[in-house]
């Protein structure tokens, strides 16, 4: 079986669906498929191409036997819709060229959304070659956007609900990374075949990883310094100012300390929140790529995942919280709805907050940083759940089994 995915990111770039995908590739490579990536030259997410890649239209490379096809991209920081606008459609463009004449045939066109517009390349690569689309959605396009305020021209919001609804109905498979999405999709479109494709962490990969056991210490740490930990996206969705209103209410426990890691359109604003109010205890670091974050999850005692209080993220499972399971940390979550369900009702892998309440988290920090026993007791309990119900290994071979069926 040949396969072909086609999405915006990949790595070296770090970020959820960037790890997702290459972790899909090689599993689905180990299983005998032949898989191939087309993607944008890397530059996400600080929208600059790594200079590694600067100056070209296309490049290919292969990372452990998985051919990349990489083609040009516009690269911009500013958030005006059009400079947005011109980076998706210049990859919608590229891709299809690169993906026309650079690549072969394929079985199957699987694409990764959003963004949105990329399924016009897959589409159309879908008809030239022959092939099956998959469609796989990790977040809800154009409805994530709108809510989020990303998007407000009512006239592009129209056009995208039509080539969502076009794409949904030209897809052999539409998967869907959370059980909301997936129910959210086959109540529109109960004719079509829907698959939950989860996220998961694999717990062999992440503990082979050498990691620095004094880095608590190089760092500046002391021994009974209680760190909590988030790593990620620094966005508009991830509403982070919680973290440092809670760290202002805990300033009377110099021992609690957050770590906030990763880049992205907010952290400026976060910089200029924690030097106003004077958070020595909110630490900055810069984003790093995957295998150089799991040794700052291994020096952690917690870990903090936060969403903004929207309807919207009721249905949504940050993949972050899947690498702290793995390395049995404890999760503070301020996530309503599934992942709460999942990861604290039934995972009981930590505590849950009220999003966008920094008085509830920092609660759950002293409750945490007091409770040693439970702490770990937490961190076991969704080392436990993650092997049962989020291992990839098992995740991947149940849609291998569907798509050869």
């Amino acid at each position: 079986m040949r396969i072909l995915i086609i999405s915006q990111y990949f790595i070296p770039e770090t970020g959820a669906p960037q790890n997702r995908l290459f972790q899909w590739a090689r599993l689905l490579s180990l299983k005998g498929d032949t898989v191939e990536v087309l993607t944008a030259m890397p530059n996400y997410p600080e929208m600059k191409i790594h200079p590694a890649y600067k100056g070209r239209f296309y490049f290919t490379e292969t990372i452990q036997d998985i051919r990349i096809h990489r083609a040009w991209i516009y690269a911009g920081s500013s958030k005006a819709i059009m400079p947005r606008l011109a980076n998706y459609f210049s990859f919608v463009f590229t891709s299809l060229m690169v993906g026309l004449f650079r690549t072969g045939n394929y079985d199957y066109v699987f694409c990764e959304s959003p963004p949105l517009f990329l399924g016009i390349s897959a589409y159309l690569l879908k008809v030239f070659k022959g092939a099956r689309l998959i469609f796989n959605v990790s977040d809800l396009w154009p409805e994530s956007a709108e809510k989020l305020g990303l998007v407000t021209n009512r006239f592009i919001l129209r056009l995208a609900t039509s080539l969502e609804k076009f794409m949904y109905r030209k897809s052999f498979l539409i998967t869907g990374q959370t059980r909301g999405i997936v129910q959210n999709i086959s109540s529109r479109f109960p004719q079509k075949k829907v698959f939950w494709f989860k996220n998961g962490a694999d717990v062999r990969e992440l503990e082979a990883i050498e990691f620095d056991r004094d880095l608590r210490e190089k760092l500046g740490f002391k021994p009974g310094d209680f760190l909590l930990l988030y790593a990620g996206i620094i966005g508009y969705a991830q509403g982070l100012e919680v973290i440092l209103e809670a760290a202002e209410l805990l300033k009377s426990e110099p021992a609690i300390r957050f770590l906030i890691m990763g880049s992205g359109p907010e952290k400026e604003k976060l910089l200029k929140i924690k030097e106003s109010k004077e958070l020595g205890n909110v630490i900055f670091f810069d984003s790093r790529p995957k295998k150089e974050v799991i040794p700052f999850i291994h020096a952690s005692d917690a870990a903090v995942i936060p969403l903004k209080k929207l309807d919207l993220f009721k249905g949504a499972i940050p993949s972050k919280i899947f690498e702290n399971l793995a390395l049995q940390k404890p999760v503070l979550l301020g996530v309503e709805g599934e992942a709460k369900e999942l990861l604290i009702e039934n995972g009981k892998a930590g505590l849950a907050f009220t999003p966008e309440d920094p008085a509830d988290l920092a609660a759950k920090v002293l409750y945490l940083y007091t409770h040693e026993n439970e702490r770990k007791e937490f961190g076991k309990n969704g080392y436990d759940y993650l092997l049962k119900e989020f291992n990839p290994e098992l995740i991947v071979n149940e849609f291998w089994n569907l798509i050869h069926a």
